[in-house]
């Protein structure tokens, strides 16, 4: 998609709302960066055992890419995991004993 389409899309996905918008009282543009950020934050925990990075582009979209510095431009975050897998070549299974374990704190 070029960027001018993307640009142009409705807005307000679903999974960009704020979950607490008290907690930012008096500044009405600080709740959906600040927990967009966070979002980021914890989905780059998930996407590191794949080597795959999110990162915000232009406030509108997201930025996946790989190890390899393949890439993909997400609208929404409910395209995430399809694209963690073409990018990846690999299954993007949650559930899977070998992710789960790749994410648990090193011990020791």
């Amino acid at each position: 998609m070029c960027g001018l389409c993307g640009a142009l899309g409705a807005a307000g996905h679903w999974t960009d709302a704020s979950q607490r918008p008290q907690a930012f009282a008096g500044r009405p543009e600080r709740p959906l960066r600040q927990e967009r950020y966070e979002r980021i934050a914890l989905l780059n925990q998930l996407l590191r055992p794949y080597r795959l990075q999110l990162r915000d582009h232009q406030g509108s979209a997201y930025l996946l890419r790989s190890a390899t510095g393949r890439q993909a431009v997400l609208r929404e975050l409910c395209a995430l995991w399809p694209e963690a897998e073409r990018l990846s070549g690999r299954r993007c299974d949650p559930l899977d004993p070998a992710f789960i374990a790749a994410l648990a704190p090193a011990e020791g």
